[in-house]
């Protein structure tokens, strides 16, 4: 299992326009495939927005469109700019932002020629140096709405369906189970059993592509669910509105896709964090990536429904990160690199020293750009706390790798091994190379 990295759970409370067409085919073909970056349970696609390619996070929990960085573009084009205010997750007041209107989106064949696009261009909101890639916005609602889209995690692919197919319906009752799902506010809700001790509740949660937990249960909205006895307090991620903060713990088992899951993780946000949501009606809680990501699921709006077809993660154990540190990319830095090079095609050459035939060496010295990698986060009580990390630590290196060879993802992997591994980190804190190491500790 891949536990979350970063949430972005978003709930625009706005007055929007339902007036779009939403994306359509371009032509007869009978699907669209789209290759998707799948990082910490989280989906990112690349759209064309006027013209111009940027990458954007496909999350079912949103109605709109959201723009919140431009970092790694000259220039894009946007049409009809109107400033508004936004809120959402987070503890904060309401966020200026802007509306532009009759933006022409495309990806594959599979266009939208008026889309509505909110502008958020805030450097505290942009979460691209939390993922480890560029990241412009965020997509839901208009991309689903029209077709029947796929989402094959296993194969990292979204298959859009042209509705023209008759026999598409067929095919799919063949592969795959069919469930039943409330469409509420242009967001995909769906009853799962979720139990903790001898309590059973059916509950309503959203299918929330967007978070990549496994659970979120918001303790207000129900009675039958308690926060376990076992919990750690933690950093969940930001919303338009800032941070957001809760516990984490686990329950007895819940059920998704004819499937139940035993003994997993669940994240219960802090009150104050969602002050500011609208909740649909009898809402306690998502289903997140971590477990959409062991399906194969086929999301249809128009019908209100869901297929679903377990992959191969279906079984895995739900696991977090240990450590207690959350890592985030900081840029690029010239790292100096020397290596020995061998010329004249390796033949060798008599070395009047030795009396040796020898290959001609030569050290050689490159420089070449690296991410950088620090803490941002550092959870209270962790093991990586006592051991003494602190946060902004530059990351070096990381179980005797260089960090600066490393992705994200990669060194996430690292902290979320087995309980009892040992993690040796270097880092540099204020100009001074520091070693430290301690032992995964199961805490939940």
């Amino acid at each position: 299992m891949k536990l979350k990295y970063f949430i972005l759970f978003f709930m625009i409370t706005i007055n929007v326009s339902y007036g779009q067409n939403g994306f359509r085919f371009e032509s007869t073909q009978r699907k669209i495939v789209i290759p998707f970056q799948l990082i910490n349970n989280l989906i990112f696609i690349p759209i064309n927005v006027n013209g111009e390619a940027l990458t954007f996070l496909l999350d079912t929990g949103v109605d709109e469109t959201v723009l919140f960085s431009l970092d790694d573009k000259n220039e894009v084009s946007l049409f009809n700019v109107e400033k508004l205010k936004l809120k959402g997750l987070g503890n904060s007041d309401a966020i200026d932002a802007y509306k532009s209107t009759k933006n022409v989106l495309e990806i594959n064949g599979y266009k939208d020629f008026s889309h509505n696009i909110y502008i958020v261009l805030d450097q505290e909101f942009n979460f691209s140096s939390l993922i480890g890639i560029a990241v412009n916005g965020i997509i839901g609602y208009n991309f689903f709405k029209n077709n029947l889209i796929e989402i094959n995690y296993e194969s990292k692919k979204i298959i859009i369906y042209n509705p023209e197919n008759k026999n598409i319906y067929k095919k799919i009752n063949k592969k795959f189970t069919q469930h039943e799902i409330s469409l509420e506010e242009n967001k995909p809700y769906y009853i799962s059993n979720i139990k903790q001790n001898t309590i059973v509740a059916p509950s309503k949660v959203l299918l929330d592509t967007g978070n990549s937990d496994a659970l979120w249960l918001f303790k207000d909205k129900t009675t039958n669910i308690t926060i376990p006895d076992k919990t750690i307090t933690d950093f969940l991620g930001r919303g338009f509105s800032g941070s957001v903060f809760g516990v984490r713990g686990r329950i007895t088992n819940f059920t998704f896709g004819n499937n139940k899951f035993e003994n997993p993780l669940v994240t219960f946000p802090d009150s104050t964090s969602i002050k500011s949501v609208n909740f649909a009606n009898n809402r306690v809680g998502s289903v997140g990536g971590e477990v959409l990501s062991r399906f194969s699921i086929i999301f249809d709006y128009k019908n209100s429904k869901i297929y679903t077809r377990p992959n191969n993660r279906i079984a895995d154990q739900f696991i977090y990160n240990k450590s207690g540190i959350e890592i985030q990319h900081d840029g690029l830095e010239w790292i100096k690199e020397t290596f020995e090079e061998i010329e004249n095609g390796g033949v060798n050459v008599y070395n009047s020293t030795s009396g040796e035939f020898k290959p001609q060496r030569n050290l050689k010295i490159k420089f070449e750009l690296k991410p950088v990698f620090k803490i941002f986060n550092i959870r209270n009580g962790s093991v990586a706390q006592e051991a003494g990390l602190k946060e902004n630590d530059k990351m070096l290196r990381i179980n005797h790798q260089n960090a600066s060879s490393l992705s994200l993802e990669k060194i996430n992997e690292i902290l979320k091994m087995e309980d009892g591994k040992t993690i040796d980190i270097e880092i540099e804190r204020k100009e001074v190379k520091m070693k430290f190491k301690f032992k995964l500790k199961t805490l939940i």
